[in-house]
């Protein structure tokens, strides 16, 4: 089901690069080499370095069916590359004591408690943002979920609803015990928010994170008319009512958000930024939670952690994200101030894995030196 390829990976592997390190204004020319042969309709690029894009770049087509050009300002759909931004959002409401990191799940949504596996009542936040919830990955019965796309109900309600019967699922692993990635821990996280608050996900996403930021051209969901689409079988999709389609609006938590290249930097140059103890948006020792892997765990708070990739040195940053009709990958390195943000409006089916990996394999050298590591 490809709504199960909404989850990013907490570990990148990509081949390192043997070639000579691209320049910045190299960009147009290494995404349309990487893009060339490829089934790919359309791929935006980023270069971030020293608190600003260093280089952007958009190659291709909106659809594949129709003649219009991407451009510079349309949005794209970044998958679960997006979940760090919802635990930007917890971090801002942890850090004024709305939320705590620790509290149990149970007491959050005790509305809840009674139906939930027992089990799941002592999760906390930062265990569901981490992906040692032991929960699923998705809902079990994701076929029963369908009716989801056609509903109507405020998307709160129906994360709650969801995620009442996800509660019910025998977890994947023993909760709080080991990294077992989970959307479902990113919808929990954003029901315990909007209960905290009073205020809807996407209400809290602008006012915390968005705003902040200056991220303007951002929505939840898919992309609309005249923007890039998804494509998936080699057409676009331009209507889900299945799983096997994508994602429903109310995934958005989970990382279903879509944004400008230039709003996608602005996260992540904030990011980057924070890890070197300048960010705007957070605490340094929010920006330390979220950067840091948890105790044998591959990743932080969502961000997967690696102390290299692809032979550069690290300490990397990764998150790749897809609901089957993109495919999304952002790469940082703090220490080095640097980082590659690139997504195309296809997936792996289509290729876009083959072609987003080619065009990293030329921008690692320019971002980090190489590994000492053996």
């Amino acid at each position: 089901m490809l709504l199960r390829r909404i989850a990013g990976i907490a570990a990148l592997t990509l081949a390192s690069a043997a070639c000579a390190a691209a320049a910045p204004d190299q960009l147009d020319a290494i995404v349309k080499a990487a893009m060339a042969g490829s089934q790919v309709p359309a791929v935006g690029a980023v270069i971030l370095r020293d608190g600003a894009i260093a280089a952007q770049t958009v190659q291709g087509r909106r659809r594949n069916d129709q003649p219009q050009r991407a451009g510079a300002d349309d949005v794209w759909l970044i998958g679960s590359t997006g979940k760090v931004m919802t635990v930007a959002m917890i971090a801002r409401l942890a850090e004024r004591g709305v939320l705590a990191w620790d509290a149990p799940l149970a007491t959050m949504l005790p509305e809840l408690a009674a139906g939930m596996l027992p089990e799941y009542r002592q999760l906390t936040l930062l265990q569901l943002l981490s992906h040692r919830s032991g929960l699923p990955r998705d809902l079990l019965d994701l076929k029963g979920a369908e009716h989801f796309f056609g509903d109507t109900r405020p998307t709160g309600q129906q994360r709650l609803a969801y995620i009442a019967a996800a509660l019910k699922d025998k977890p994947e692993v023993a909760p709080g015990t080991a990294f077992a990635y989970s959307n479902t821990g990113f919808l929990i996280a954003a029901a315990i928010a909007e209960k905290a608050t009073g205020e809807s996900y996407e209400a809290l996403m602008r006012k915390e994170v968005f705003e902040p930021l200056a991220m303007r051209r951002v929505g939840f969901g898919n992309t609309g008319e005249g923007q890039n689409r998804g494509h998936q079988h080699g057409k676009p999709m331009l209507r889900m009512v299945k799983f096997d389609d994508g994602a429903p609006a109310m995934f958005a938590p989970a990382g279903f958000l879509h944004m400008s290249l230039a709003d996608w930097a602005r996260f992540n140059l904030d990011q980057l930024a924070g890890g070197q103890g300048k960010g705007k948006l957070l605490t340094p020792a929010s920006y330390k939670l979220m950067q840091t892997a948890q105790p044998g765990s591959p990743a932080g708070l969502d961000w997967g952690v690696q102390a290299s990739v692809a032979g550069r040195a690290g300490p990397a940053l990764v998150h790749q994200g897809s609901d089957g009709n993109w495919l999304a990958i952002a790469v940082l390195f703090p220490e080095q101030g640097s980082g590659a943000l690139v997504v195309a409006n296809a997936a792996e089916e289509m290729g876009a894995d083959k072609v987003l990996n080619g065009i990293f394999g030329k921008l690692f050298p320019i971002l980090s030196p190489a590994s000492k590591r053996p």
